[in-house]
């Protein structure tokens, strides 16, 4: 007999949410102030960031793959939050670049698979309560402009040289919240590993993302060096605090609209909008000279970020079907995240060092102007629709998931 869901599970998935969401706080934010502190080069803070990009390439499917496999998400999350403890407190204890080039490689594996993981559980679990996945997600938001103020006022008084032992503090209160979060329990067909290579060579999936990834380079671009131009414009680590609590919070009234309203709106559309604002804010942060001015830009990642990163996973789960959701969603976060992180990271650094945060940013707006383009042209020109839609062509019967997919068709694109 299957049981009734309860309100609880929601409870702790939004705590969890809130603290994990936290750790990238530190992970892209304060992560490359210690780097930079301790004597690394832009090219070497650089290639730090597009070490973790090059190996969630392989960690993302790998430990989705197995979730998908064997049917559980929290037993993988937490071998993933006991690595990253381990890795942590290795690096806490060196300042050798080849060794943390090492340690920093092993963390990384352990570190990115969590996200698409604790967002495909959330989805469950929101679909099993009738809820709106981002009516959790939405806490990550609150929970990384939360802690980012909190972190970087911690760290003004403690010194940059803890930033490890604050990292393995808020990690290992994810740890313990992810005992309490239910494991995914919603009944789908058996997976049938055949079928997923049609469903990814789908064209719309493939353009989508193409998009998604020129998107991405500019902001892993931005990601990576935030912090970094922030602190040659003399900003303290509370004004830092600022400037992330700016973007995170901007997304919360974006996140919260398009959850009860966006089904009003067309998909495509919107990723050109967000598309266009990324492109006005990289060239705004190209021609900044205060990090009060770079503070004030951070308002515009709720429109920039909030409206793709929603609209996104709205039109991922429309495309591929239930049974291949942690891989589909490992895929997305290999593209947004991974790729695009290890060519902005590797690249983005040399950039950054040789020519100057003007052209740095000038470029990062070239490539958000062409997703612009490429999202427009998907949309002026569809083609033909199939007669099957593809995400449910690949299903395996099963009387529990005969259903499950018929309503994301009917959603306007």
């Amino acid at each position: 007999m299957k049981k009734t869901p309860t309100r609880s599970e929601l409870y702790w998935l939004r705590a969890f949410a809130f603290t994990i969401y936290g750790t990238s706080v530190l992970i892209f934010s304060y992560f490359p102030l210690f780097y930079a502190e301790i004597g690394f080069t832009k090219s070497q803070i650089g290639l730090l960031f597009a070490l973790g990009p090059m190996i969630s390439l392989i960690a993302n499917l790998i430990w989705s793959i197995a979730s998908d496999k064997y049917r559980t998400i929290k037993k993988i999350m937490i071998i993933l939050l006991i690595g990253q403890i381990a890795m942590i407190f290795i690096l806490s204890s060196t300042t050798t670049f080849s060794v943390i080039v090492l340690v920093i490689t092993l963390f990384y594996f352990f570190y990115y698979p969590v996200f698409p993981l604790s967002d495909t559980i959330a989805i469950n679990a929101a679909k099993n309560h009738g809820k709106s996945f981002i009516s959790i997600r939405v806490f990550g938001s609150i929970g990384f402009a939360i802690l980012s103020i909190v972190i970087g006022y911690v760290l003004s008084l403690i010194g940059s040289a803890e930033i490890m032992k604050v990292s393995i503090a808020i990690t290992s209160v994810c740890l313990i919240l992810t005992l309490f979060i239910k494991d995914q329990s919603t009944p789908v067909a058996k997976m049938n590993l055949s079928g997923i290579v049609p469903i990814f060579r789908q064209k719309e999936l493939l353009w989508f993302f193409a998009c998604v990834f020129l998107l991405a380079l500019g902001t892993r671009m931005n990601d990576a060096f935030l912090t970094i131009s922030l602190s040659e414009l003399g900003a303290s680590k509370g004004l830092i605090g600022w400037a992330m609590l700016a973007s995170s919070g901007s997304e919360i009234p974006v996140f919260l609209y398009l959850s009860f309203r966006g089904d009003k709106y067309k998909e495509l559309p919107l990723l050109v909008i967000a598309s266009l604002i990324f492109a006005l804010r990289f060239f705004l942060m190209s021609g900044v000279d205060s990090a009060v001015g770079i503070v004030m830009i951070q308002l515009l990642h709720g429109f920039t970020f909030g409206i793709f990163y929603v609209t996104a996973i709205r039109m991922l789960t429309r495309l591929i079907p239930d049974q291949f959701r942690a891989t589909g969603m490992a895929l997305f976060t290999i593209v947004w995240s991974s790729l695009s992180g290890l060519i902005s990271g590797t690249f983005g650094g040399l950039l950054f060092e040789h020519f100057g945060r003007q052209s740095f940013y000038l470029i990062a707006m070239i490539t958000a102007i062409a997703a612009c383009i490429g999202f427009a042209s998907r949309y002026l020109y569809r083609g033909p629709k199939p007669a099957v839609p593809v995400a449910s062509a690949y299903i395996s019967p099963s009387p529990n998931h005969a259903n499950t997919s018929s309503t994301n068709h009917d959603e306007p694109m």
